[in-house]
């Protein structure tokens, strides 16, 4: 297997390629993104779980470009709404879905079904909703061997009625994380990667990845 020194994502969310190439800087690994193959039409993910999704992004850029490709596939699951938004996260809200608009769905339908834990309100008085986690699931792709490495990780937290924080991207500003007394936007790109459910699943990635491609 020949040396890995650069990483395509098959991804065009700017937020997850910042958090993939702050994570691959520290293995000297170069990465790239669709937004460097513009080409790439847009994938139908049609997948029922977050690792089939991850699984047919990554093959169908890894076939068109023949270099190893990662994708991931990540969502919300709340509690409350019986694990809702999970792979429907992105366009949660419909047609050309927006972080605000599907952040702005999210609440509205957690308030419409009273949805309030018998917890203390946070200190600026926000409400905790529902119990939820974030799910990521990881799928390196390798053209040469149709080999798969997968991952996944996640990290459990309550969604608040309010957001918090100017950070990360997506749902992070209403995900409160209780044993870091804070929403994951208001977490630093090195705290958030320690805890996060991306993090967690790079974790259980890296190792294989060194395995695979004899990474020292």
């Amino acid at each position: 297997m020949s040396a890995l020194t650069t990483i395509v994502i098959a991804t065009k969310n700017e937020g997850k390629v910042k958090e993939f190439a702050h994570a691959f800087a520290k293995l000297g690994i170069e990465v790239k993104s669709l937004f460097d193959y513009p080409s790439i039409p847009d994938i139908v993910e049609d997948g029922d779980t977050f690792i089939a999704n991850a699984k047919i992004k990554a093959k169908v850029t890894g076939d068109a470009i023949g270099v190893p490709v990662l994708a991931d596939d990540s969502g919300l699951s709340v509690d409350a709404l019986d694990g809702a938004p999970g792979v429907y996260s992105a366009r949660f809200s419909g047609e050309g879905a927006t972080d605000a608009s599907n952040n702005e769905k999210l609440i509205q339908q957690l308030q419409q079904l009273n949805a309030k834990l018998e917890l203390d309100p946070l200190t600026d008085g926000s409400n905790l909703l529902s119990h939820a986690q974030f799910r990521c699931a990881l799928a390196l792709y390798i053209p040469d061997t149709e080999q798969f490495v997968v991952a996944e990780g996640l990290v459990a937290g309550i969604i608040t009625d309010k957001p918090h924080g100017a950070g990360g991207f997506g749902y992070d500003p209403y995900f409160y994380v209780p044993q870091l007394d804070c929403s994951m936007a208001q977490l630093s790109k090195e705290e958030k990667g320690k805890i996060s459910h991306r993090g967690e699943a790079l974790k259980q990635l890296m190792p294989q990845l060194r395995t695979t491609f004899d990474i020292k």
